[in-house]
């Protein structure tokens, strides 16, 4: 499915390209199964573009497939190799590649982002983003696991420290990411209060073991009541500023809050003295790294850990994908097959 131009769905379309042949160090996979990503749609309208973007553009970060073909180089998988891929790709070379961070690469290239992705038949990768995956996993399941689940973890685990015995806000309780963040603080011995719109989304929350909330005015007395007055210790946010408010005044005294997105708006106030007063540290999450992500698989495949699963569209039908991403309501991850 190929991006012609910006704007709505229609500026996308079914198109027969020729199929990728591998580099020297790069496979091709035959894919199973990518997901949407709110990268997906920005780029699509035309509102937010990687550095090296341009049209036509074949989006798809996440994507789970077999090892059709591999570069003479390569030896770490074969072909027939079921893998899972690591979309953030660095040059190896500079300084922050050495330091184990490429997602922040001045070179960063993207599966979907601003190279060829998952929208399609093949798709080709470096071999040293793929991951093998046992033969048990669903690969339309471990499709959904990259983005959302890589910068939970990397929120959770590492920016957040989250620990036993803490209490953890996570606001927009159905999203991919919140799916994966309350059940990584859960798995960490937290206690969760979710925020959901709706009863649905505060119903999903609850089964992942959340106590959910609505996300209204009224959100800051409900978690203070039910922190005995205190507030929570950690806030995960990636709804940006909408959110905002609520998120500061949950917190306790020497809480964090880990923002790791800005989906509905990236300007916000706030007093200087009430966060130093409080002792409150902001923690910008940054980029995971492919030792988050790595760690995150390995967590998944121990078992215990639930993906969820919204829609299933055939790769034809990604402008009704597109749609159903677009409404807000979609429960968990989005997926598209050919």
């Amino acid at each position: 499915m190929v991006q012609t131009g910006f704007g709505g769905v229609d500026v996308v379309r079914l198109s027969q390209l020729p199929d990728p042949a591998p580099g020297p160090a790069e496979v091709v996979i035959r894919v199973h199964s990518a997901a949407l990503n709110q990268l997906d749609l920005l780029q699509r309208r035309g509102t937010t573009r990687l550095p090296g973007f341009r049209l036509p553009h074949v989006g798809g970060m996440d994507v789970a497939g077999e090892v059709a073909a591999v570069g003479v180089e390569v030896t770490t998988v074969r072909p027939g190799d079921r893998v899972l891929v690591d979309p953030t790709i660095g040059c190896h070379t500079c300084p922050t590649c050495a330091d184990g961070d490429p997602g922040n690469c001045p070179a960063l290239a993207v599966v979907g982002g601003n190279r060829p992705g998952g929208f399609a038949e093949y798709v080709s990768v470096p071999a040293t983003v793929t991951h093998r995956l046992p033969a048990h996993v669903d690969l339309a399941e471990a499709a959904a696991l990259p983005t959302a689940w890589s910068l939970a973890w990397h929120a959770v685990q590492r920016v957040g420290a989250v620990a036993a015995g803490e209490t953890v806000l996570i606001h927009g309780a159905a999203s991919a990411v919140s799916v994966a963040a309350i059940q990584l603080a859960r798995r960490a011995g937290a206690q969760v209060i979710a925020t959901g719109r709706t009863e649905a989304k505060r119903a999903l929350a609850a089964e992942l073991g959340a106590d959910a909330v609505r996300g209204d005015e009224q959100t800051v007395t409900e978690v203070r009541e039910r922190t005995g007055g205190h507030g929570v210790d950690v806030v995960i946010d990636h709804v940006g500023s909408a959110t905002w408010p609520t998120s500061l005044a949950s917190l306790r005294r020497g809480g964090r809050l880990v923002l790791l997105g800005n989906t509905t708006g990236d300007q916000v106030s706030f007093s200087l003295a009430d966060v130093y007063r409080r002792g409150l540290r902001l923690l910008g999450a940054g980029a995971y790294t492919p030792a988050d992500f790595a760690a995150m698989l390995d967590a998944y495949l121990a078992g215990g850990l639930r993906v969820v699963r919204a829609a299933e569209y055939p790769l034809a039908e990604l402008p009704a994908a597109y749609r159903r991403q677009e409404t807000g309501d979609a429960l968990g991850k989005i997926l598209v097959r050919p």
